[in-house]
């Protein structure tokens, strides 16, 4: 059983510009938004303006993509005190980075970039982890990856590393379901083992988007595109398994209406079980 922080906020959508004036206008009914954290991690000026309007009417919920916590480096705690001033904004009951590392001798490389399974890095993440989760004082949730490589030296398959990280810190999942199925199709293996390996009762946020399929049969996370079915069979599992989980739709280029994204988002409650 899940944590009562963790509770089903329902079926809601990344919050993108492109979108942000209908919604001031329209006011549409959305279960809740999430936010990309660094896009809002200023002092002031129109993104904070527009974010306060936005909290006037739904529930929000942050999401970052700059921790790097896998990287060598240590954590950087400039940017967690800036996300930390945005959290007291917000009052989001959980906020969630990548599994991965983006910085190397303080450059940025604006990628979610993998790393080795090995029991080292387990523990070198987990600790970092722990140390977010404490000092944000907010519960700190991690997202699975899509992946196109893998490393010799790995020692075990991705979904037993995610769980030990995750464990060891006594954090929690963001599972991004469509990053397991492109892994899985890249990869060659089954996305239920790693489904089904998974402690549900971690999980307190999914994702589902798009992909695009390369001519070779590599496929792509580029959230452009309708969630496969594929994609909805392994969500439907998820939400089964885990007896609801707060779930947002990722949209990021070839942007549809809004209109148009909210209802790819709520075909999820289609493959939600009666509760």
């Amino acid at each position: 059983m899940r944590p009562a922080f963790a509770k089903d906020l329902g079926i809601g959508v990344g919050l993108r510009v492109p979108h942000l004036s209908y919604v001031f206008e329209h006011w549409p009914k959305v279960d809740f938004f999430e936010i990309i954290s660094e896009n809002f991690m200023v002092d002031g000026g129109l993104p904070l303006d527009n974010l306060r309007r936005i909290l006037e009417h739904y529930k929000v919920v942050q999401h970052g993509v700059s921790l790097s916590i896998a990287s060598a480096e240590p954590l950087d705690f400039d940017y967690l005190k800036r996300l930390k001033a945005l959290l007291a904004i917000t009052n989001a009951p959980w906020v969630s980075d990548h599994l991965c590392w983006s910085t190397e001798n303080s450059h940025n490389y604006h990628d979610l970039l993998p790393f080795p399974y090995t029991e080292e890095n387990a523990k070198y993440i987990a600790e970092k982890a722990r140390i977010v989760q404490d000092y944000l004082e907010r519960p700190f949730a991690l997202e699975n990856l899509s992946s196109y490589i893998s490393f010799k030296s790995s020692q075990m398959p991705e979904w037993e590393f995610y769980t030990s990280v995750v464990e060891q810190a006594g954090v929690y999942m963001m599972l991004d379901v469509n990053n397991v199925y492109v892994s899985s199709v890249n990869h060659s293996y089954d996305p239920m083992d790693y489904l089904k390996y998974l402690p549900m009762d971690r999980v307190i946020q999914t994702h589902v988007a798009g992909h695009t399929e390369l001519p070779n049969g590599t496929i792509l996370d580029t959230h452009d595109d309708h969630v496969k079915k594929e994609v909805w069979e392994l969500y439907r599992y998820v939400d089964q398994q885990s007896g609801g989980v707060s779930t947002i739709l990722e949209w990021d280029a070839h942007f549809l209406s809004f209109e148009d994204t909210l209802a790819e988002a709520n075909i999820a409650r289609s493959y939600r079980h009666e509760r």
